[in-house]
């Protein structure tokens, strides 16, 4: 069971929810970022690298036996706040290429840095299977 949570008179987001409402198992799945599954980047553009960790981590679901309908958060670490945002267009359409229109909870925060030297984004998503 999942439902969307939207106060009353508030603006409808655009691309994420406010808040989800779900009971059922739970999957985390840690910060995937745009390396293929052999740990190796194939690209340094923001986007490829965004379509591949989305990639990454619909594999993880999958692997829990869930899909991107089950994601209920999502938190966007990039290294280029000023890119992201230029680049928003192509960002949702690589998006929805990969995860559709599932739309959770999302949180996107500029960091200085990631672990991985050339990785420009990292994604950590919480989805729920229902029981």
């Amino acid at each position: 069971m999942m439902k969307l949570l939207q106060p009353a008179g508030w603006a409808e987001p655009k691309g994420y929810a406010n808040g989800v409402m779900a009971g059922g198992a739970m999957i985390f799945v840690g910060g995937q970022i745009g390396w293929n599954a052999q740990q190796q980047f194939e690209s340094d553009d923001f986007i490829a690298q965004t379509r591949q960790a989305l990639q990454n981590i619909l594999a993880v679901l999958q692997a829990g036996g869930a899909g991107p309908e089950h994601m209920v958060r999502m938190t966007w670490y990039v290294v280029d706040r000023v890119e992201y945002i230029a680049r928003l267009k192509e960002l949702g359409a690589a998006y929805r290429e990969v995860m559709g229109k599932n739309f959770p909870a999302m949180t996107c925060v500029e960091v200085s840095a990631l672990v991985e030297e050339r990785a420009r984004i990292e994604i950590e998503v919480t989805a729920v299977v229902p029981d």
